[in-house]
């Protein structure tokens, strides 16, 4: 017998009973669409953890102070700092991995400016913060090298900060107070959105680093020095680079150092193995009724082999083989689980669609995750149809014809 043959005979038989086929591939349909919905939201999280780090800046590498230990107490990262600006200028001379390097000093202060005030992030960086950032301008520009050499007092507004003190006005031309030291506004940064922490990176004020330092600041260290390398493939060795140059500069030995170099890879890294866990275990959750769909197929192919006993002895009798009833019921089987399988997909992913929407989640349908459900389900018909296969096909022709 030809497959289309087997084929068109298994949906002869499955038409027979279409609501019992119907209620015995549910499980099925089910099990796939569940899948496809829960993964398609795993992986637009992961997708929104990837654009939300790459927001970070191009290939950033972050240096943050180390470790310090008092009264044998480890203090943990961060809580001595010895960078400073110096550092950061060495790692410009010396590094030749690096696109760009910046200081940042970091405070908060109250913002006076247009009648207001707002309480907001101010950052202290270099020309090249622009460049590791990839953050350009909406409207202005960035101060220049000769305003950080020359001290100016110029700052750049995120558009959280420039929206609450310069609402429906253009802010850049305007004036504002930062701790009653006046700055002109000469640019509006464009709006980046949350980051990966869930912080608004757009509610800051960037100005030079070294009018930060000197009228903001007056600390001789600082809390953070940020670099990029060319490509993300360089980034381990600029970072080993980074390591000894600071090394070099504190005097210290490999194992002492006392500050952290990352990247924004080993964020992405961790954020994206918590949402693949949390996906697979949805995932393994939903496909718990692909199990129960595939015994459903089991119980209902028994129930088949029992009723067209009969016609086993018959197609038997006429010269079928074992096999011939084996790969008929077998196919049956796999029809099934496959036709549940397909309505599961078109059913799931018109849910992700439905569901990113509504909750206004990313969500992705991988063809991937489509091609393994479908396998999936399909196996779920070899597997859960073997059983009664084997029983149809073992049936002794003269007892199935004299079955009542």
């Amino acid at each position: 017998m030809t497959p289309m043959n087997l084929v068109r005979i298994a949906g002869q038989s499955i038409l027979k009973n279409k609501m019992r086929a119907l209620l015995t591939m549910l499980g099925i349909i089910i099990g796939v669409g569940a899948v496809i919905v829960m993964v398609a939201v795993g992986l637009g999280a992961r997708g929104q953890i990837r654009e939300s780090i790459q927001s970070l800046g191009s290939n950033m590498i972050i240096i943050m102070p180390g470790a310090a230990t008092t009264g044998g107490v480890n203090m943990g990262a961060g809580s001595f700092s010895r960078l400073t600006v110096e550092d950061s200028e060495k790692i410009a001379r010396e590094a030749t991995l690096i696109t760009g390097v910046s200081p940042v000093i970091n405070s908060m202060a109250q913002v006076i400016g247009n009648g207001t005030n707002w309480r907001a992030l101010i950052n202290g960086v270099s020309t090249d913060y622009e460049v590791i950032r990839d953050w350009p301008t909406s409207s202005g520009t960035w101060f220049t090298e000769s305003d950080v050499r020359g001290i100016r007092r110029v700052a750049v507004l995120g558009t959280t900060v420039a929206e609450n003190l310069f609402p429906g006005q253009e802010a850049v031309g305007q004036r504002l107070q930062i701790r009653n030291v006046p700055f002109d506004v000469i640019g509006v940064l464009a709006p980046k959105g949350q980051s990966a922490g869930g912080q608004d990176q757009d509610d800051r004020i960037l100005i030079p680093y070294t009018t930060a330092n000197t009228r903001l600041s007056g600390r001789s260290f600082i809390g953070q020095i940020v670099a990029s390398a060319a490509t993300e493939g360089e980034l381990p060795v600029a970072q080993e680079e980074i390591r000894e140059i600071l090394r070099e500069s504190h005097e210290v030995q490999p194992g002492q150092d006392d500050f952290t170099v990352r990247d924004q890879t080993d964020l992405a890294a961790a954020a994206s193995s918590s949402t693949e866990t949390m996906g697979m275990l949805l995932a393994a959750i939903a496909s718990i009724s692909l199990l129960v769909g595939g015994i459903g197929i089991m119980n209902i192919m028994l129930v088949s082999v029992t009723e067209r006993t009969r016609e086993i002895g018959i197609r038997m009798a006429i010269g079928a083989r074992g096999k011939d009833v084996l790969t008929q019921f077998l196919v049956e089987s796999v029809v099934m689980s496959l036709l549940g399988g397909l309505i599961g997909l078109a059913l799931g992913v018109g849910g992700a669609t439905v569901l990113g929407n509504l909750m206004g989640w990313s969500t992705e349908v991988s063809p991937i995750t489509v091609a393994v459900a479908i396998g999936f389900s399909a196996a779920v018909g070899v597997f859960f149809g073997f059983y009664p296969a084997r029983k149809a096909a073992a049936l002794n022709p003269i007892d199935a014809l004299r079955y009542e």
